[in-house]
């Protein structure tokens, strides 16, 4: 046991067993009812499977679907953590990461302020490193462009089945995170408020 736990950046808010398990299998079971879809960013197909709920980031992908009512009770646990109005919480996201599947260094769209987190069947990891914006990662050198220093890894928690993360502030905004490929299926349901 650790005995001041992990080192998280300022902002970002963890607990484990957020539900019970009967309530995380429950909440498994009804993921297994939703249609998924694959998700593309500037280009490049995820190798993650998402669905999307609520008010979305990319207008491209048709009209809100409402957010699902089995997902009801872990947004008013949410909405009760962050101190704000269960609706607050205006979009839902559940993503399906098979085997082998991660995602990358990002930060979450600027129209969103609070993303709750929660894991479902399998750990992974999620790591942070400072957010460079595109700008900043090349660096002057003279006249000549050249790319700047790789950039590391300053935290990183576990994240298992049942537990649950609140991210705002400088983790939110001063922070990028990732998650590495995972070794087993594994779900995570994100909710984010609007800002």
């Amino acid at each position: 046991m650790e005995l001041f736990g992990p080192d998280l950046p300022p902002g970002f808010h963890h607990r484990d067993a957020f539900v019970s398990v009967e309530e995380h299998s429950q909440l498994a079971d009804a993921i297994t009812r939703i249609e998924f879809g694959t998700f593309e960013m500037r280009g490049v197909v995820a190798r993650r499977r998402v669905a999307f709920f609520g008010h979305s980031y990319d207008a491209a992908r048709g009209p809100e679907r409402p957010i699902p009512e089995f997902l009801f009770p872990l947004r008013e646990r949410f909405a009760e953590w962050a101190s704000v109005a269960p609706q607050a919480f205006a979009m839902a996201l559940i993503n399906e990461y098979g085997p082998g599947a991660p995602i990358g260094w990002h930060r979450d769209a600027p129209q969103y302020d609070i993303v709750a987190g929660f894991s479902l069947l399998s750990p992974a990891w999620m790591k942070f490193r400072p957010y460079l914006a595109p700008k900043d990662i090349r660096l002057r050198a003279g006249e000549t462009m050249v790319p700047s220093a790789r950039r590391r890894t300053t935290h990183e928690i576990e994240l298992q089945p049942r537990s649950a993360y609140l991210m705002s502030g400088q983790s939110r905004q001063a922070y990028e995170h990732s998650i590495p490929p995972v070794d087993a299926l594994r779900y995570s349901i994100t909710f984010r408020t609007l800002r």
